[in-house]
C-alpha cells in the first residue's frame, strides 16, 4: 500500500511540474541583448489626440497598447528597448501589444502626455504605461519599475510583458 501511494505521488508531482499551462515562456541560453543597442526614439513631439489613436487603433485590432516615455541617451531605456528586441520576446509583443516610443529628450518634449493619463510628473526613464480594452492603465501603480532596466535580467522584462497580457 505504501508504495502505492509513493507511486502515486511521485506521478502527481511529475504531472504537475509537466503542466505549463499557467506559467511563463523561459529565456535559454541564445536569448541575448544583442549589441549596439537600439535607439527607438526619434524626437517627434505628439498630441494628445494622435496618442489617443494609438490607443484606439490598438484596441481595435485586438492587442494591448503600450506607450514608452525615453530617450536614446538613457542606458535603462536602451536597454529595456533592446530585451523587448530579443526575437522571442520580440514575437510575444508583437502577437499582443502595439508600441509606440515617445522621446522626452532631456525632459523637454512629451512630458505633458504624461499628464493625460494623470500620471504624475517625474524625473526618470523608461516610463511604461500598458492599457487594456477599456484605455485603463493597467500597471498604473509602478510606471517607474523600468528606470532600473541596467539592474534586471531579461527574463524579468519578459515576465513583465507576459503578465501585462493574461490581465482581464
Amino acid at each position: 500500500m505504501y508504495k502505492k501511494l509513493i507511486k502515486y505521488l511521485y506521478l502527481s508531482y511529475f504531472f504537475l511540474f509537466s503542466l505549463n499551462i499557467y506559467s511563463n515562456i523561459l529565456l535559454d541560453e541564445n536569448d541575448k541583448l544583442q549589441s549596439p543597442l537600439p535607439l527607438p526614439y526619434n524626437g517627434i513631439t505628439y498630441t494628445a489626440d494622435e496618442i489617443n489613436n494609438f490607443i484606439e487603433d490598438t484596441i481595435k485590432n485586438n492587442k494591448r497598447p503600450i506607450l514608452i516615455f525615453g530617450a536614446n541617451w538613457c542606458p535603462d531605456c536602451r536597454i529595456f528597448s533592446g530585451t523587448m528586441n530579443i526575437p522571442k520576446i520580440k514575437s510575444f509583443i508583437s502577437e499582443n501589444f502595439n508600441v509606440m516610443y515617445i522621446d522626452v529628450k532631456r525632459y523637454e518634449i512629451n512630458m505633458t502626455l504624461l499628464k493625460e493619463f494623470d500620471i504624475p510628473y517625474s524625473e526618470g526613464i523608461p516610463r511604461v504605461l500598458v492599457f487594456d480594452e477599456k484605455r485603463n492603465i493597467l500597471n498604473n501603480s509602478n510606471t517607474t519599475e523600468w528606470r532600473t532596466a541596467r539592474d534586471r535580467s531579461s527574463q524579468e522584462i519578459f515576465n513583465f510583458f507576459q503578465s501585462m497580457s493574461s490581465i482581464n
